[in-house]
């Protein structure tokens, strides 16, 4: 879009600001611009109702971005429209005046294994044309591996090595982990591949893996509406995001006895402890388990003290 460009220059050369920052505020703009062609097909940051910036910052909120990132967010979104009013292009920066509310820790949201058993009842697909396909596949994606939203979209042809039956995600900063595939979901992946190509021109090669029914790669709105719209059939819970089938693999994972380290590989966090926000549901689990079934628990429930 236009001025984005000069703005990474005024930042880079007259602020000075750190690489670091610099490569922040070029992807934030980049999300905001996906935001507004993919949500509102517009083509330009200038004469945006505030509205619509509000409206971004709640989506960011709804797929579960940390409250500093929000904060980094509108401080890149602030900067740019106060470079704008700079060089005279628009005479407000209504980004100074949102409110990023003060998010508490929050346990992540899953599904249980007899919701996700539900989500995978036949007869919510079709699977007789290209769109029930693809979104089935989508989200036997997320469940069978835990990857993020922005590693779904990004995933290649490539990326699937069927011989070693492996996935490689290219994770936060280029970091590569390997995922294994499990033998349904390499069933899944072969009847979708049949159907890619009975789909598009054979003459026209495609890199990504996922595809809209025009041939074009995937973006995240589009991502996080098959995944509202599927949970949406099955549980009333607030939250119906893409990172709740992610939360669903790592807690399903957990609970079924999977090491916590392994948990941590598979999802590619830098850290022990954003992995560790999963034994919580693992522990409330085991309380009600122990309590229901250690004997002494059940003698001391017939006793008065």
């Amino acid at each position: 879009m236009l001025y984005h460009n000069n703005f990474i220059e005024y930042i880079s050369f007259e602020k000075r600001y750190s690489e670091k920052t610099i490569e922040a505020y070029k992807n934030d703009l980049k999300s905001f611009q996906e935001y507004l062609q993919d949500e509102y097909e517009i083509d330009s940051f200038v004469g945006i109702d505030d509205s619509i910036i509000r409206s971004w910052f709640a989506f960011l909120i709804d797929v579960g971005y940390k409250e500093t990132s929000l904060k980094r967010k509108k401080a890149c979104l602030s900067s740019f429209y106060k470079y704008l009013c700079k060089i005279g292009i628009t005479n407000k920066n209504s980004v100074k005046d949102i409110k990023i509310p003060k998010l508490p820790q929050r346990l992540p949201v899953f599904l249980t294994e007899e919701q996700i058993n539900l989500l995978f009842e036949k007869d919510i697909y079709s699977l007789t044309n290209y769109d029930d396909i693809l979104h089935r596949m989508i989200i036997e994606t997320f469940y069978a591996t835990g990857i993020r939203v922005s590693e779904l979209i990004e995933l290649k042809n490539s990326s699937f090595n069927y011989e070693m039956k492996t996935l490689k995600v290219i994770g936060k900063k280029n970091k590569e982990r390997i995922i294994p595939l499990l033998p349904d979901f390499q069933g899944m992946l072969d009847f979708y591949n049949k159907c890619k190509e009975k789909t598009f021109d054979s003459n026209n090669p495609y890199d990504y893996y996922f595809l809209n029914k025009k041939g074009k790669k995937l973006y995240r709105v589009f991502v996080y509406r098959i995944i509202f719209s599927y949970l949406s059939k099955i549980v009333t819970l607030n939250k119906r995001s893409p990172h709740v089938m992610r939360h669903t693999f790592a807690t399903h994972m957990l609970n079924n006895g999977a090491e916590i380290n392994a948990i941590k590989e598979l999802l590619g966090h830098k850290s022990l402890a954003a992995t560790q926000l999963y034994t919580h549901n693992t522990i409330d689990k085991l309380k009600k388990v122990y309590n229901q079934s250690h004997p002494q628990s059940k003698k001391r429930r017939n006793n008065e003290y």
